[in-house]
């Protein structure tokens, strides 16, 4: 109850002195709160002064978008044709005319004695077994006469050959014939060794085709499927004592 008392006087007290103009004093937590609040706002302030600015943004390089360009597709490769092979062979045939000349071995003192000239046919077949030889059979025959005689001659050769270029062939003729004759001169029947020498010409165009030959020779020398043109020499019979008969022969052949 006494400490009631004095609070109550206490409070009586400073009411009084306040209406009397006494001085008033602030209580002590008051002030204090005050500083507190005013430092708040100073260390506030302070803060939103030196708050620091962002910097600007580096600008970050931009790389330039290159578009690819598509390679070029390549064409597709065409695939091989089969090789066609080519049967070319080396067979040829020809006909032509041929001119004899008859002249016999006994000089004046014999029945038959003279000379004689006849003309006719002539047939050849053939085959080039490579460009440098071959083989021939041929026949020739004489119905055109001067002075009665006619001559049969057939015989087999071989064939060696030169070509030059891709037209012309250069042959020559070895082997063995059989030549019979008939007339007012000095009658032959002999089989004996027989011999000449001539040239072939192509006439024909040649076109190359796409394929494989069983020939590398073909078409070199007058040996390309075709037709020809050839003229050679023949010296019908080659033996001692026999008369000189000898034929020039010219024709077309045919290569096929």
């Amino acid at each position: 109850m006494k400490k009631v008392n004095k609070k109550l006087l206490t409070i009586l007290m400073m009411s009084g002195l306040a209406h009397a103009g006494g001085t008033f004093v602030e209580p002590v937590y008051e002030s204090e709160d005050v500083i507190i609040a005013e430092e708040a706002v100073i260390e506030e302030a302070v803060v939103e002064d030196v708050t620091p600015i962002a910097p600007a943004p580096i600008p970050v390089p931009v790389t330039p978008v290159v578009k690819a360009v598509p390679e070029p597709t390549p064409p597709p490769i065409p695939l091989p044709l089969p090789v066609k092979d080519i049967y070319a062979n080396g067979l040829y045939a020809g006909i032509g005319i041929s001119t004899a000349r008859f002249e016999t071995s006994c000089k004046g003192t014999c029945v038959g004695a003279g000379t004689d000239k006849t003309a006719g046919l002539m047939a050849r077949v053939g085959y080039d077994m490579n460009q440098y030889v071959g083989i021939e059979a041929r026949g020739i025959r004489t119905n055109w006469k001067a002075d009665g005689g006619k001559v049969k001659h057939i015989g087999i050769f071989v064939k060696p050959m030169l070509p030059i270029g891709d037209s012309t062939n250069i042959y020559g003729l070895a082997g063995l014939a059989k030549t019979t004759t008939q007339g007012k001169l000095q009658r032959v029947d002999s089989k004996s060794f027989a011999w000449g020498a001539g040239v072939e010409y192509d006439v024909s165009e040649d076109h190359a085709k796409d394929g494989r030959y069983n020939r590398v020779f073909d078409g070199h020398g007058d040996q390309e499927s075709g037709l020809g043109v050839f003229a050679d020499y023949e010296r019908l019979i080659q033996k001692s004592g026999s008369p000189d008969l000898d034929t020039v022969n010219v024709g077309v052949t045919y290569d096929f």
